[in-house]
């Protein structure tokens, strides 16, 4: 029998040499919104160890009465809160004259550092979490892994795989038909039971989520609309195949019968929605999907219609109808009491200018503590992460950021912000 204190040598033996210490930050912060939707605080004290939000205190605490090696960030003058999200990007391209080009000269390589740079404009901005949906699948899971390891800087990465019909949205177009075929998605299907299949492949390869098109798309170059492209019990058979191997869809959707038709299938997201209609708006409120309305990149495609020597008539003329449209049909569904997640459709638009889509949402009617909250506490929702993300509560990540003015008094403070940190890691600071 061992005696105990042999026993207690034994134990510190086995233990490793050096202990490293907890990071401890503080931040002193002037005005404060905790939850968005709940009443801004004065004068508070954030405690960050290692990655999480530990404690939040009244007035300002100081650091080494906390730990000796505490770090302090003076925030006083700011206003902190949750750091933003945005549930529909594209960190892979930035659409514009060199799109076609770029498919032709640029590797699958330069594709993935060209990302890198996407995403740290991205996380600058002020957006800590985001849903990719779409691109290139390996490079955009790659992406992802090495944002989660540390190995580059980016936002955390939700990213899609996506399922389209043939000749779909999600299809390729507007190219030699030889390199149709060679760049056709391994994704594609037709009718139910291929749909099926699809799905789970997508999902082996490493999906997130499932991102489907049941619509036509604006920047589909062919002249096929806006309609419903993808059929009923195609629909049906992604959604639930998605849903049993617990991931959630969303889907790109312009026209009325296609919103609809997802919606019945049981999407849990709506991208654009353009056209919604009562009908709609019915089956969004009996679901509980949320729209992501994606108002910027509707504004930059009608403005690059105007002024475009690269788009086909086509897509010049769905980008001025559609673009047009879409913010009076936000602006209906948000009254009707629709639930709203933020999501701007960036690599259409600019990154790092996402921010731009809170102003667009403002100038359609929404309320900015709304539009906070579709940012924040919406948009962990939708991804199925309020319990770590959304809010700035004890025991939640510290994805903070900071901007000199109060964005609920002037809605494009959200466009400057000056302090970003994610995982208690601060990235940019005043």
């Amino acid at each position: 029998m061992i005696k105990k204190s042999k026993l207690a040598l034994l134990i510190l033996s086995a233990l490793p040499l050096s202990i490293q210490a907890a990071d401890i930050k503080v931040i002193h912060a002037g005005e404060l919104l905790t939850v968005p939707g709940k009443t801004v605080l004065k004068n508070q004290t954030i405690i960050i160890t290692d990655n999480k939000i530990t404690d939040i205190q009244e007035g300002f605490t100081r650091a080494k009465s906390i730990d000796k090696d505490a770090t302090l960030i003076d925030l006083k003058d700011s206003f902190v809160m949750p750091g933003l999200m945005d549930m529909h990007v594209h960190m892979q391209f930035e659409y514009g004259d060199n799109q076609a080009s770029n498919k032709l000269k640029m590797s699958a390589e330069d594709t993935a550092m060209q990302s890198v740079s996407f995403a740290k404009k991205t996380l600058m901005s002020g957006f800590t979490t985001v849903r990719d949906l779409g691109g290139d699948p390996q490079s955009l899971y790659a992406l992802r892994d090495g944002i989660n390891k540390g190995w580059i800087d980016g936002p955390r990465v939700i990213a899609s795989g996506r399922v389209s019909v043939t000749g779909g949205h999600l299809d390729v177009d507007g190219m030699r038909h030889d390199l149709i075929e060679k760049y056709s998605p391994s994704t594609l299907c037709d009718g139910g039971a291929e749909c099926r299949k699809a799905t789970r492949n997508a999902i082996k390869y490493g999906a997130d989520m499932i991102k489907i098109a049941s619509t036509g798309g604006v920047l589909s170059d062919t002249n096929t609309g806006t309609g419903q492209q993808m059929a009923d019990d195609e629909l049906k058979e992604v959604v639930a195949t998605a849903h049993a191997l617990g991931r959630k869809v969303a889907s790109h959707a312009h026209a009325a019968d296609g919103i609809n038709a997802a919606l019945r299938a049981g999407v849990d997201s709506i991208e654009h929605g353009s056209y919604a209609d009562e009908d709609s708006i019915t089956l969004f409120k009996y679901s509980g999907a949320y729209l992501v309305p994606t108002l910027l990149a509707g504004d930059t495609v009608v403005n690059m219609a105007k002024t475009s020597t690269f788009m086909s008539e086509a897509v010049k003329s769905k980008a001025i109808r559609v673009g047009g449209d879409m913010l009076k049909n936000f602006s209906r569904a948000y009254e009707a009491g629709v639930k709203i997640a933020f999501g701007t459709d960036s690599g259409v638009s600019r990154h790092g200018t996402n921010a731009r889509e809170a102003v667009l949402m403002f100038n359609a009617g929404m309320k900015p503590m709304d539009i906070l909250k579709s940012a924040t506490v919406n948009a962990a929702d939708l991804i199925d992460k309020s319990d770590t993300l959304g809010t700035l509560e004890t025991g939640k990540f510290a994805d903070i950021i900071a901007m000199d003015e109060n964005p609920l008094k002037d809605i494009s403070q959200l466009e400057q912000v000056e302090f970003v940190m994610k995982n208690g890691k601060v990235y940019k600071n005043l």
